[in-house]
């Protein structure tokens, strides 16, 4: 229907948005692109916009992607850097990030002609949405912190989160998989 059509269509607006964002935050900041920053952009701008396919225009998904790039580029290499975490495929950066941002942005760029009637948030008249969607991500972010302390404390007893500083430095693919 009309619905999934502009639902898919936003997806590919918002994803190619992101991968732009960070191309060109890439292309300013370290003087040149790269294929797998723009692939990482696209993952964000797709990570940002599920909560909100279904709900915003072509032009709120190009929004919601281009902050997204920006704001994921930031938590991949900014905040990562500035608080030190081991992710090296930058699942945090950007997909906590941009989960996050684009839960947020849902609450901005949602219209009713798009999600239904009452389903609208800031721009067209509901700043409401703006809190509502901000209490969902922390409830979520509050969720997630404890189920994974929880199962993190559970694999630890059982089994130990970490390998030997041995081999680690050896490899893991010839250590736990016999493999080179």
């Amino acid at each position: 229907n009309p619905n999934a059509g502009m639902a898919m269509a936003v997806t590919q607006f918002a994803a190619a948005a992101a991968a732009l964002a960070w191309m060109f935050a890439e292309w300013v900041t370290r003087g040149k692109p790269s294929v797998l920053g723009i692939i990482s952009g696209a993952v964000g701008g797709l990570v940002a916009i599920t909560p909100a396919a279904g709900f915003v225009t072509p032009m709120g998904a190009l929004a919601i992607g281009i902050i997204a790039g920006l704001v994921c580029f930031w938590g991949a290499t900014g905040l990562k850097k500035a608080m030190g975490y081991d992710d090296s495929l930058d699942a945090f950066g950007v997909h906590g990030i941009g989960g996050f941002v684009g839960a947020i942005l849902t609450g901005v760029f949602a219209v009713e002609v798009i999600g239904g009637a009452g389903k609208k948030g800031l721009i067209d008249g509901n700043a409401g949405q703006v809190l509502t969607q901000l209490w969902g991500a922390l409830v979520c972010i509050a969720w997630c912190a404890i189920a994974t302390f929880v199962i993190l404390k559970i694999v630890d007893a059982l089994i130990g989160l970490r390998v030997t500083t041995e081999e680690e430095v050896e490899g893991l693919d010839i250590n736990l998989h016999g493999e080179t």
